[in-house]
């Protein structure tokens, strides 16, 4: 195997000397998971040898999958075909951008007796730039009309450099570590200009988000420099960025991308736009599912896509904190794993939405909540495009057209209940004995459990009640005189309330039974109708009502539920409140009866 291997591949990576290949072929000899920061990628290190040397590397989240999908193993050989080298207090760390694992090459224990990379007193003191394109070789080496001050390690690019910015670097391989570097980035988000004002004094900022072939990363302009660059960067434009440019660990309450650092602009910091805009990607999409939603942490920041089903209208409120009113407008997506998601769009993007429903939009920084099961919502930071010209919108435009339109969706609120109400918690499947044996809800905390029963008796009397028709108050209305209903919470009056359901269920499974307490989003799929429908029927043909709870009934569904300690006539008792339910996914449970069975070794 030593023969396919380039050595001597790594030396020349970070010194120019010369080898022929500009793809090496390399051994991966460890591989080692890195924990990071909570809500980030998990980032992996990597020591590859080319016999005579071997050099601790660190995998591009973007080629994660090379080892999450069980490719790269140690002892494989693979061909490395984006990268950039950086050197950092005598060690020599390798970015990895892109690689191809040669499965035809097998796997063999460590090939030689490789050596460490060191950077000598030498390299140190007298670096050599080296700028490697797509289309060069180690060792090519463009004219050098300075004496360089800092060390500047070699690039791989895609694409040969401007002259004026010889050394350009991938957004991945930036670092607090990293020394007199210049990025080539598109800004695909610009924020509005905010202000602040506490006891420290008060000033200004603006935020961008850049995004390169390698990744993506968050720009912040503070004060004088929000005054400089303010207007510069325009949303689509391709810019140079120069250090110095402070590199510091992003704050994750603050930004969306994938990203463990972010920058701070300086007073010297310098600002381009390049002549050339193309070669760089326009976004960076990486779609969840709608029906994979219920696999993300309540919080997380996603993107997702799907067809525009319905808009509602815009409506407004007032902010807890700053007393500010907002607008807002909520959307319902749906695409083709049979679910829909209610997203809600604020300020200026929710008065000014007029996209036609059936259209594709992709969204770029939502942020997950599991109000109603799951709903999103587009964060100032985030953006939207609509019908984007990538492969994702033409599939889902063809689904649509095809056999969508026509579709039924699955809401949220009845998604898979192996997740808990508070969103990535994966909550434990009881029976009805085990609730109550396990005491739960007798703690101070809230208990999750999920349960499969069938229902067995649903109470007919106040199974819904009148609500404000307001969009998102929902709080009970009262009849002052015929056809006037007051809500005290918006001080309006409505002709009609609208009916939402308050139910009782008893539920049973072989162990025993239970009362669950549901709301509207469950008593509707539990009915099949609004409470409105239901109501109208009782009060016409009380007969036909019956005939509905009566088809309610013997059901079995899986029960998301959370359990907590309630005061009722000034005693305490557990009250189990059901937040999903869903009809039972007959190949999910003839797949845990058949791990079942194996446990008995029958």
């Amino acid at each position: 195997m030593a023969n396919h291997i380039n050595q001597g591949a790594l030396s020349a990576m970070f010194t120019g000397g010369g080898t022929p290949d500009a793809q090496p072929v390399v051994q991966c000899v460890q591989i080692k998971p890195l924990v990071g920061q909570q809500g980030t990628s998990e980032r992996y290190r990597v020591v590859f040898s080319d016999i005579r040397n071997f050099c601790q590397s660190m995998l591009a989240t973007q080629a994660n999958h090379v080892v999450t999908d069980g490719k790269l193993k140690k002892g494989c050989f693979v061909r490395l075909k984006s990268f950039q080298a950086n050197s950092y207090k005598g060690k020599r760390i390798l970015i990895v951008l892109d690689l191809d694992v040669l499965d035809e090459l097998g796997e063999c224990e460590k090939i030689g007796e490789p050596k460490t990379l060191e950077i000598t007193q030498e390299e140190d003191v007298k670096p050599n730039p080296t700028t490697i394109s797509s289309g060069g070789f180690y060792g090519s080496k463009p004219e050098q009309k300075y004496q360089p001050q800092q060390q500047s390690l070699p690039s791989r690019t895609t694409a040969p450099a401007s002259s004026s910015h010889g050394n350009i670097y991938p957004i991945e391989a930036l670092s607090p570590y990293a020394n007199k570097w210049t990025i080539k980035a598109r800004c695909t988000n610009k924020s509005e200009i905010k202000t602040w004002h506490n006891k420290n004094g008060e000033g200004k900022l603006f935020s961008v988000n850049l995004l390169d072939e390698s990744g993506e990363i968050k720009a912040t302009g503070f004060n004088d420099q929000c005054d400089a660059l303010y207007e510069i960067f325009q949303e689509g434009g391709v810019y140079y960025i120069t250090s110095p440019c402070r590199v510091q660990l992003a704050k994750k309450q603050f930004t969306n991308l994938n990203n463990d650092y972010e920058l701070s602009f300086e007073r010297d910091t310098l600002v381009e736009k390049a002549e050339e805009q193309n070669g760089v990607p326009q976004v960076r999409f990486n779609f969840i599912n709608i029906g994979d939603l219920q696999t993300v942490e309540k919080d997380s920041v996603i993107d997702t896509i799907g067809i525009l089903k319905e808009v509602g209208e815009t409506s407004q409120i007032v902010s807890k904190t700053t007393s500010k009113p907002y607008d807002k407008r909520e959307l319902t997506l749906v695409d083709n794993t049979g679910y829909s998601v209610r997203l809600t769009i604020w300020g200026n993007s929710a008065a000014s939405f007029d996209v036609v429903p059936e259209s594709v939009i992709a969204f770029k920084g939502v942020k997950v909540s599991d109000f109603g099961g799951r709903s999103l919502s587009l964060l100032s930071s985030g953006s939207m495009s609509i019908d984007p010209d990538i492969d994702e919108a033409h599939k889902l435009k063809g689904w649509y057209d095809a056999q969508g339109r026509t579709d039924t969706f699955a809401s949220h609120a009845s998604m898979s209940a192996g997740m808990g109400a508070a969103g990535g918690r994966t909550d434990a499947s009881k029976t009805i004995i085990q609730v109550k044996e396990e005491n739960l809800g007798m703690s101070e905390t809230t208990d999750y459990f999920t349960t499969k029963a069938t229902i067995i008796y649903i109470k007919q009397d106040n199974v819904s009640y009148a609500a404000c028709a307001s969009p998102d108050c929902n709080k009970k209305v009262i009849e002052q005189e015929p056809g006037q209903w007051r809500c005290e919470k918006c001080d309006k009056t409505f002709p009609k309330p609208e009916y939402r359901y308050i139910m009782s269920l008893n539920v049973s499974d072989h162990t025993g039974q239970i009362w669950l307490s549901c709301f509207d989003d469950v008593g509707r799929m539990i009915m099949g109708m609004g409470a409105d429908q239901l109501n109208e029927l009782k009060d016409n043909d009380d007969k036909a009502a019956g005939e509905i709870f009566q088809e309610a009934n013997c059901q079995t569904y899986t029960f998301k539920c959370r359990a907590k300690m309630d005061n009722f006539q000034d005693q305490q008792r557990v009250r189990y409140q059901v937040s999903g339910a869903f009809p039972l996914n007959y190949t999910n449970e003839s797949t845990k009866l058949a791990n079942l069975i194996k446990l008995y070794n029958i």
